[in-house]
């Protein structure tokens, strides 16, 4: 990947999947100047996000997709990563869903969840490449899902 270069792809949501878009995303940040612990940081926070969508976005045995779009602007690393699953819904039976959202929070400089309305999730992050360690955003509560305020990204929704 080129500095610049923006990833738009979609995968079967298979756990052989997860490995690939990490790499691509992660191509795209170190091409970008991230490196040491904040690369590890962003694969890391990349990593729950897409292993999210594939063991929580579908019932077990139906097959379905999820979407990467990561780009670079203005210092930041924006990836979203997005399915057409059942979306996330608070109080929900989630087979562990949680402990991984937390991570991705405390790793990323920005984070969204956000239930799409054409159905799924939609899981957004931001990351400053001038640091070299994340920052832990504030944490709030609001529309049934665990929400972090992403100014640049409100108006996908």
């Amino acid at each position: 990947m080129c500095r610049g270069e923006v990833l738009n792809e979609s995968y079967a949501a298979i756990p052989e999947a997860v490995p690939l878009a990490r790499r691509l995303v992660s191509a795209i940040a170190a091409a970008a100047g991230a490196g040491g612990e904040r690369l590890e940081e962003i694969r890391l926070a990349v990593s729950e996000a897409l292993t999210n969508a594939v063991i929580h976005a579908y019932e077990d045995g139906e097959a379905g997709r999820f979407q990467v779009v990561a780009a670079v602007a203005s210092g930041e690393l924006w990836v979203l990563v997005s399915d057409d699953g059942h979306g996330l819904h608070a109080g929900k039976d989630s087979r562990g869903l949680g402990l991984g959202l937390w991570l991705i929070a405390g790793l990323s400089d920005d984070f969204a969840i956000v239930n799409r309305a054409s159905g799924g999730t939609e899981v957004q992050m931001r990351f400053d490449l001038t640091k070299t360690g994340a920052t832990r955003p504030a944490i709030s509560h609001a529309d049934r899902a665990l929400r972090l305020p992403l100014r640049h990204l409100a108006s996908r929704r």
